[in-house]
């Protein structure tokens, strides 16, 4: 990998608010750190709650 990606964990923040499940949908990514400073917001595929939901960044 390039010296300018990171490894990131983005987790689910609807189920995370909830507090439904001691599971919660974490999805494994990179991003580049001199494009994106900030925290890195997705919308993924969430398969405890069978919908769309929003993931952000750990």
């Amino acid at each position: 990998m390039s010296k300018n990606r990171k490894n990131i964990i983005i987790e689910c923040i609807e189920q995370k608010k909830n507090n439904k499940n001691k599971n919660i949908s974490r999805y494994y990514t990179s991003k580049n750190i001199k494009n994106n400073k900030k925290k890195l917001k997705l919308k993924k595929y969430n398969y405890i709650l069978k919908k769309r939901t929003i993931h952000k960044e750990i």
